[in-house]
């Protein structure tokens, strides 16, 4: 038997990897269903380059949310049960690109908290001049359950950030899955981080294959939140198998013709945006827009010890 090769990710290790396997291995098959066909045949998959004639839109947005828990709590009913709850903090902010002057600035950014719980006689909290509104939530709300909470709330902020800055013609790059984004128009979901492996081996060599600056073919995926997707290469050194490659998605609502068109456009815009490895520890994934406005978004959430401190603090004063 030969010896495998091993390579070493390029992330730092404190931010995971650029690639989760499950529990499987790289080889796991998603349980997702998958329609390759939609651009090539599945027999004819090849790496797509970028074409002369798509010109990089004008004005690129690129939005992101942050979130962090702030404290955990427990109610104490008057029935003698209690319930865990979470106080979050999470904010949203949107980068405009001016492609033309080549120019970036913030557009937007709000900040929401709340109080995640499945209390049914939780209040909302005033913690100094904070305020968490009562997010309740449904079944019997587990706290390790409790974060996930937040995504809806922050998924709303940044449908309100990015829908005030947004112009015709503009492309909007969400970074993550769209979830229920979907709706929006000309927008991509970035994903840079691979969970799951949804191509088989041979469409999966494909993948692996790519050089930097080239695409897999669109393919359909038929999961609850599926839509059309594909996978490009940033700009990267020689290494691992899936060094600098991301997923990208758009709606399924669209027709096939325009989802290839927006993969298209996604090769001539995104590598442009690509981290440098000396610069960010998730490079060339975490583009650079994205990673000045996580710092932004995060500095906006305020400080999390004054914050913890406010919060104990009111809950003395509710007791009494």
């Amino acid at each position: 038997m030969n010896e495998a090769r091993f390579f070493v990710d390029s992330w730092d290790p404190a931010y995971g990897a650029s690639f989760e396997a499950s529990a499987g291995g790289p080889a796991a098959p998603s349980s997702a269903q998958v329609d390759p066909d939609v651009e090539l045949p599945a027999t004819d998959w090849r790496a797509i380059g970028a074409r002369r004639d798509v010109p990089a839109p004008d004005v690129v947005l690129l939005v992101d949310g942050v979130r962090r828990i702030d404290a955990s709590v427990w109610t104490a009913e008057d029935d003698g049960a209690s319930f865990p709850g979470i106080a979050a903090s999470y904010a949203a902010g949107v980068v405009r690109c001016d492609l033309e002057r080549g120019a970036a600035e913030l557009a937007g950014a709000r900040v929401g908290r709340g109080l995640f719980t499945a209390s049914p006689s939780a209040q909302d909290v005033l913690a100094g001049r904070i305020h968490y509104p009562v997010h309740r939530v449904g079944g019997t709300g587990e706290l390790s359950k409790l974060p996930a909470a937040v995504q809806g709330p922050l998924t709303a902020l940044e449908v309100a950030v990015s829908d005030a800055a947004r112009i015709d013609g503009d492309l909007l790059v969400v970074d993550g899955p769209l979830r229920s984004r979907r709706q929006l128009p000309r927008t991509l979901g970035y994903i840079k981080t691979q969970h799951s492996q949804y191509l088989d081996a041979r469409l999966t060599a494909v993948v692996t294959g790519l050089a930097p600056g080239q695409r897999s073919p669109v393919f359909k995926l038929g999961t609850a939140w599926g839509g059309y997707s594909w996978y490009l290469r940033l700009p990267v050194a020689a290494g691992a198998p899936w060094a600098g490659i991301v997923r990208v998605e758009c709606s399924a609502d669209l027709t096939a013709a325009e989802a290839i068109g927006l993969a298209d456009l996604s090769l001539v815009t995104l590598p442009r945006f690509a981290s440098t490895p000396y610069k960010d520890p998730r490079a060339p994934q975490n583009l650079i827009p994205i990673a000045g406005l996580e710092r932004k978004l995060r500095g906006m959430l305020g400080d999390a010890r004054l914050l913890h401190r406010v919060l104990t603090a009111a809950a003395r004063g509710i007791r009494r």
